[in-house]
């Protein structure tokens, strides 16, 4: 993962946040995997779905197997 500074991270426009507060930063790929990592791990289920939601429309093939891919297919 590429390395996210300070004065990089508030150069970014609140769109490429996946969270709220600008939170889960998903500027590229890399930091895309990253926010659904974390947001797994520590994330309430309406901020997952928050999160893999906005990563899957940014990176469909990152979102592919997450928890929208599952939901759609039942």
């Amino acid at each position: 993962m590429s390395l996210l500074t300070t004065k990089r991270r508030n150069s970014l426009p609140s769109s490429d946040f996946a969270g709220p507060d600008r939170s889960y930063p998903v500027e590229n790929k890399s930091h895309a995997r990253n926010a659904l990592a974390r947001v797994s791990q520590f994330g309430s289920p309406s901020l997952k779905a928050e999160v893999d939601a906005k990563v899957h429309r940014e990176y469909p093939s990152i979102g592919e197997g997450s928890m929208i891919s599952k939901r759609k297919r039942k």
